[in-house]
């Protein structure tokens, strides 16, 4: 059974994954080595240390860990290639005889490499026709087709959204299918139990507020500005789309430019990485088979460790019948 360690940032995800890693290799009537596959999308690439919180070597007690280091940070992430190569990862932990545990807080990525999840193909001829479609009969014209083809995803799109429409559309060309067929579905692929953790507002933003400090006193404007090139000024051109999105790097970016004061740059990052929080949270607390666990709990290894017994055994209560999340807003 994979253990996944979900749940908003700065919240303690990694650590809990170190300890219960250590923790099922070594304790109940049958231990077996666990291995670590990482599933924050920013964490994939090389040189984000700082601004991802990465884990460094030194500190990894020495499990194996996948899925870091694995991207340029010129590269565009894709959750698709994700999928392929961490499901692989996944198959050689089995092979071995070891245990899976996952941890990150991003919610797409863990919900492709656990549930069925596809991804349709495109075709840009196929593409470009629909986008010229939308120019010359208007948007409305290829959202009433949807809502013919579709009416699920007609109702969730809306008839404003160009981009999304003519991506439903296309999908539905291509696979002969319903747009809405080839979404998410909240079904494992392989036996998995999820462990969230999760605190009130208060304590989160007090979390968040150290962790920018940190990350401040280890170099975090000295890792982008060595990311961004700076034999261009440090304006970004050595961050791929992706990368230079993320949160902590788009704030010094921004900083290294001359858009705005250290004292700014800082502020911002603390503002937006609060504002991730609430979206990640907001993200897994949809999920009803996550199993929530308080953050500060001094017990917090042992009650985790108590939901993955309970899930190999088939005691756990099922979903929704367990604890309930905190919101972020209490």
């Amino acid at each position: 059974m994979i253990v996944v360690v979900v749940g908003p940032t700065a919240t303690g995800k990694s650590d809990l994954a170190l300890d219960l890693a250590e923790a099922l290799g070594t304790q109940g009537p049958h231990p077996v080595p666990a291995e670590i596959v990482n599933a924050d999308a920013f964490q994939l690439y090389r040189g984000m240390d700082v601004g991802t919180a990465k884990v460094p070597v030194a500190g990894r007690r020495g499990i194996v860990h996948h899925q870091l280091d694995v991207l340029d940070p010129t590269q565009d992430a894709s959750v698709a290639r994700y999928q392929a190569a961490a499901r692989a990862d996944l198959d050689a932990i089995t092979g071995r005889g070891a245990r899976a545990v996952v941890v990150g807080g991003s919610g797409l990525y863990v919900r492709a490499l656990l549930d069925h999840l596809d991804f349709p193909g495109t075709d840009p001829a196929v593409r470009a026709r629909l986008e010229l479609r939308a120019e010359t009969e208007g948007r409305r014209a290829l959202h009433a087709e949807l809502e013919r083809l579709d009416p699920a995803a007609a109702v969730s799109i809306g008839p404003l959204n160009t981009r999304r429409i003519v991506r439903a559309l296309e999908v539905i060309e291509l696979t002969g299918a319903p747009y809405t067929a080839n979404l998410p579905r909240q079904e494992y692929v392989r036996p998995a139990v999820q462990i969230g953790l999760d605190c009130d507002r208060a304590t989160l933003d007090a979390r968040v507020a150290g962790r920018v400090d940190r990350m401040w006193q280890e170099g975090l404007v000295e890792e982008v500005r060595s990311l961004a090139a700076p034999d261009q000024g440090g304006t970004g051109a050595g961050l791929g789309t992706t990368a230079a999105r993320a949160v902590g790097y788009a704030e010094v970016l921004r900083f290294l430019a001359g858009d705005s004061t250290g004292p700014d740059a800082r502020e911002a990052v603390v503002a937006n990485t609060r504002r991730l929080a609430r979206k990640q949270m907001g993200w897994f607390g949809r999920d009803p088979r996550v199993r929530w666990l308080d953050a500060g709990s001094a017990t917090l290894v042992d009650q985790a460790l108590a939901v993955v017994r309970a899930a190999e055994d088939g005691t756990l209560p099922a979903p929704g019948a367990g604890p309930v999340r905190r919101s972020l807003g209490s």
